[in-house]
């Protein structure tokens, strides 16, 4: 035990740079995901090395990149597996998930042995993988798992006729990886009610939304001047996100705004979602209308925003997406593009009309009538614009970022005392 009293320590700490003291946190990061496009891990991992500690993160890359080790801003990225094309079936992604947990395992065991992690912050999907951590754990680390989406119900939603058994099995699973972590962290309040009253104590929890990093999406410059009226959701295409409600709106939107467009960015893993939109956008003679592009990189997709008019989020109510944040409403915020969200529980728990323009989830005529009334009412619009910036503002990650850091250093208080 070194001389002088913890607070001594600790106020040493917050004098020295860490890269310049011997307090420099080394962290591990697990996540099934494409670590560039990755908002949430990118801005843990990436915030954690700009205040000296040392990152590596586990992750997946795409089918047709090489695996192996890169740095990207500072942080080590190992890539042990290459993502399938297509993961629909629940079959096969299960095997991927295993196979990941497997390789995930035996890295971090070979490289725990040579830098001696502090920390192993897991990410799901799935629950599971938090046991990639067993040997960094028996030899002294601390263990987060990160809840991004909660999966049981998730579960339930994508496969609605798989079955009771596997929902039960998915929440012992939970628990079971609940209990495993030191600690807890929860992608939104609701979410962490339902944890606490099933999985684990809130005590052990800590919500952290997937705040806009400043870093990334500072606000940009409208460069789009071609008198298009561009309605614009990024993200995957589950049947939970709507988004063939929001190709149904567009056809009343048009008969306002014949040049209207709806532009979709980003589509998952799988063909099987865009190539059913695509089908309804040509039934309704949108084909022309509707642009399917590529996921785009963090880097590059503040700018794609920018130059939208109206950002949409059309939700189900009714589904997964009914409790399930949308970091997209806060990216829209930061831009200055006005917002149309269908009213869920979640979205209402955290906006309200003075930020996003709400429609009635599921109702495509409803949603026509809010985009509408946002292209056309510019006292709506800029209301909605100078709003959501202030929001942005006051929730973004440079805001929150230091209860991430002050829950870092609780776990590994050991280090300074």
């Amino acid at each position: 035990m070194r001389g002088g009293s913890k607070d001594s320590m600790r106020n040493k700490r917050d004098s020295v740079p860490l890269v310049e003291s011997d307090l420099r946190r080394k962290i591990c990061m697990v996540t099934h995901s494409l670590y560039e496009s990755d908002n949430r891990v990118r801005r843990y991992a990436e915030a954690l090395v700009k205040r000296g500690d040392q990152v590596e993160v586990i992750a997946i890359t795409l089918k047709d990149r090489p695996l192996g080790k890169s740095v990207i801003n500072g942080v080590t990225v190992h890539d042990i597996q290459r993502r399938l094309g297509d993961e629909g079936g629940k079959w096969a992604y299960a095997t991927q998930l295993i196979r990941f947990l497997l390789i995930a395992s035996r890295l971090l065991k070979k490289r725990h042995k040579a830098v001696h992690f502090d920390v192993i912050h897991v990410h799901n999907i799935p629950d599971f993988m938090v046991f990639s951590a067993w040997y960094p754990k028996l030899a002294g680390a601390k263990v987060i798992l990160d809840i991004h989406d909660i999966v049981p119900e998730l579960f339930a939603s994508k496969f609605p006729t798989a079955g009771t058994g596997f929902v039960w099995a998915l929440k012992k699973t939970e628990w079971a990886a609940t209990a495993f972590a030191d600690h807890v962290i929860v992608a939104n309040h609701l979410w962490q009610d339902t944890l606490n009253s099933r999985s684990v104590r809130k005590e052990k929890t800590s919500v952290f939304l997937n705040h806009v990093d400043p870093s990334l999406f500072y606000r940009r410059t409208r460069t789009r001047h071609d008198g298009r009226i561009v309605m614009m959701f990024p993200g995957t295409f589950g049947w939970h996100q709507g988004l063939d409600i929001a190709i149904r709106a567009l056809t009343k939107v048009k008969d306002k705004f014949p040049r209207a467009e709806l532009h979709l960015y980003g589509g998952g893993t799988g063909q099987g979602p865009i190539q059913e939109l695509a089908r309804l956008a040509e039934q309704l003679n949108l084909k022309e209308s509707v642009n399917f592009h590529k996921g785009v990189a963090l880097d590059h997709i503040a700018q794609e925003i920018a130059n939208a008019d109206v950002g949409v989020v059309p939700k189900r109510a009714d589904s997964f997406g009914n409790e399930a944040y949308s970091t997209k409403i806060m990216e829209f915020m930061s831009q200055g593009v006005p917002v149309v969200v269908s009213r869920t529980k979640i979205d209402s728990y955290y906006f309200d009309d003075t930020n996003v323009r709400f429609f009635d989830s599921g109702d495509s005529d409803a949603m026509a009538r809010a985009v509408v009334e946002v292209i056309e009412n510019k006292t709506l619009r800029d209301s909605l614009i100078e709003e959501g910036l202030c929001y942005a503002e006051r929730h973004n990650w440079d805001q929150k970022k230091h209860e991430y850091f002050a829950l870092i250093d609780s776990l590994t208080a050991h280090a300074v005392v």
